[in-house]
């Protein structure tokens, strides 16, 4: 798996059409920045901007994984979402 893969699991979670779980959107997206930015490097939002303080959260408890490690647990959820879809 490598970045080819990954960009292809960047454009199939635009298409998913299936209902898709704030958790699982939370978790998507945090494993997307670790693997694009590595650790999170940005201030704490307020805690009352609850969506990007979730989103801050998320990403922050990826601390120290790599980014090949994110991007290879980005595309098997991405994979995961795409089979739960046609299921």
């Amino acid at each position: 798996m490598g970045q080819v893969e990954f960009e292809l699991a960047c454009a199939a979670v635009k298409q998913l059409k299936g209902p898709v779980s704030d958790q699982e959107k939370l978790l998507v997206y945090s494993f997307y920045k670790q693997a694009t930015k590595g650790d999170c490097n940005i201030p704490a939002p307020p805690a009352t901007d609850v969506k990007a303080k979730a989103k801050w959260e998320a990403w922050n408890k990826k601390k120290g994984m790599s980014k090949m490690d994110a991007m290879r647990v980005y595309i098997a959820k991405v994979e995961e979402l795409k089979k739960k879809e046609t299921c």
